[in-house]
């Protein structure tokens, strides 16, 4: 049975104090709800000495929320310590955690206070809040930078004092995953008492290694990780909670640990801790990042489409996500586009496949990504089934502020080629009225309206035309990146249509007279 490792969420407190970050009390109420519903250990709400509205937030989610402990953060000053206890005191689960720094450098420089002085300090705040609640826990500020010996001396003492759990936190993130995962042994070896509490880390990410820290340390012993959603947090953010969580998930068998953490929230608290937050999380961020579970590459998506766990380590539904997605573009293969099409609906002959596929390729050396709109604008053109009495060869356009637009189109007009060139009012007026003249049925335009299928930049243009001859109006479509090719295409389907009904018309005459 492993063991289960509780998760400290300081997304509401650490979090907050990512620039921009900060939240309203509804905002923090509505994220505590949902971080109770991914059932987190611990919420530590807010710092209820710091401003009226973290200790009003803190009394609201105190009063309403339930399930996780919830903590508020204290510095090691009486004031704090009362304020923390007015601000959790209506919560069923409650936690006053109270710090104060050990390493020389904070001691000496932001504090100014000895070793002796700082240790009686902390022993006396940790005596305070265990007066209020009796769970209490100590953090030796900036500890992986502190005197090992004194750091041993102070966390036997605030033991003694009542503290139940103890976190070591790498408060500027200078340590990395070896050191740190010693310092943890350390610990355990070396003060009195530490078996009776939890140890607990809490690692920032100044040098990208939050996270492996903090696994580093449950490895050591560790039985709390202290983390935020989506990894914010103050500078570089916090060890990020979703990546901690599916570490242990994934790899339980290797730390011999997990959570309780209910996984399949992880996407909507993570979308939601942005919303909030207004802080994007980045596409290649593990696990919540939008490329997490996109594939584009074509062996990637063949191996994946024959079994999830070719290229996949964790399945999408394991987070809160529906289904892996296959990003279509120019890496993708046949297999991958015949799969895509399946689940759009499209059953096609192997023709009518090839024809498709050779257009997708075409437009996906344009675009970066293909998106669902662009396929259905390829497949409705290429599965027609309509003869190609006006094939499209060749197009160049001539248009600018001191030029009058002209086009020169080559088109094979029933199998036979023919060259044309016009000018007109503009690039596409010119291109309708050059295939006007080269077409053998003489047509009308009606309408002709255009739109782009996808945003961005390299968007597909779709145009749809009307065109009427004796009496039949016929809808031509065509779609690509460039809209005056796209213009083309679309006239010449309405005229191919056209010619179709018109054939078809006089055989029917035929077989019936």
């Amino acid at each position: 049975m492993p063991r289960l490792i509780k998760i400290f969420d300081t997304t509401l407190r650490d979090g907050e104090q990512s620039p921009g970050a900060s939240m309203t009390s509804d905002q923090k109420l509505m994220l505590a709800r949902q971080l109770a519903r991914l059932n987190v250990d611990v919420i530590e709400a807010g710092f209820a000495f710091s401003s009226q509205s973290d200790f009003e937030a803190l009394q609201r989610i105190a009063a309403e929320v339930e399930g996780p402990t919830i903590c508020s953060l204290a510095r090691a000053k009486p004031a704090d310590i009362d304020r923390a206890w007015e601000a959790i005191k209506l919560a069923p689960k409650r936690r006053i955690h109270t710090f104060l720094s050990t390493s020389d450098i904070h001691l000496q420089h932001q504090f100014r206070l000895t070793r002796d002085e700082a240790l009686k300090q902390s022993v006396e705040m940790v005596q305070k809040a265990k007066g209020y609640v009796e769970d209490v826990e100590f953090s030796p500020m900036d500890a992986t930078r502190s005197d090992p010996t004194y750091l041993y001396e102070v966390l036997t003492a605030v033991i003694e004092a009542g503290a139940t759990t103890l976190n070591i936190p790498d408060t500027v993130g200078y340590t990395h995953p070896h050191e740190f995962g010693a310092l943890i042994r350390g610990i355990r070896e070396n003060v009195i008492g530490i078996q009776t509490v939890v140890i607990s880390v809490h690692c920032h990410n100044d040098l990208g290694v939050a996270v492996a820290n903090s696994l580093a340390a449950v490895a050591e012993g560790a039985g709390q990780v202290e983390c935020t959603i989506n990894g914010i947090g103050e500078r570089a953010g916090n060890a990020s909670l979703e990546e901690v969580v599916m570490a242990l998930r994934v790899r339980s068998q290797l730390y011999d640990a997990d959570t309780g953490i209910v996984t399949e929230e992880i996407m909507k608290t993570s979308r939601l801790a942005s919303k909030t937050t207004g802080l994007m999380v980045q596409p290649n961020k593990a696990i919540v990042g939008a490329n997490a579970f996109a594939h584009t590459s074509g062996i990637h998506q063949d191996g994946l489409l024959k079994d999830g766990t070719t290229y996949e380590i964790m399945r999408p539904q394991s987070v809160g996500l529906g289904q892996s997605k296959m990003v279509m573009g120019k890496l993708s293969g046949r297999h991958a586009f015949r799969a895509h099409l399946k689940d759009m609906g499209y059953m096609l002959s192997d023709d009518e496949l090839n024809a498709a596929f050779d257009r997708f390729k075409h437009l996906a050396g344009q675009k970066k990504e293909i998106f669902e709109e662009d396929i259905e604008a390829i497949v409705s053109e290429e599965v027609q089934n309509l003869p190609a009495s006006y094939v499209l060869k060749h197009l160049r356009v001539e248009s600018g502020t001191d030029l009058t637009p002209k086009a020169t189109i080559e088109l094979e007009i029933d199998g036979t080629p023919a060259k044309h060139e016009e000018t007109g009012d503009g690039p596409v007026d010119a291109v309708f009225r050059t295939i006007t003249k080269m077409a053998t049925t003489p047509s009308t335009l009606i309408s002709y309206s255009v739109k782009a299928i996808t945003g961005g930049m390299d968007a597909q243009g779709e145009v749809t035309v009307k065109i009427e001859a004796d009496g039949r109006t016929v809808t031509g479509n065509g779609a690509s990146t460039d809209i005056i090719i796209a213009s083309a295409m679309a006239y010449l389907n309405a005229l191919n249509t056209l010619t179709y009904w018109k054939s078809k018309q006089t055989h029917d005459v035929s077989t019936t007279v």
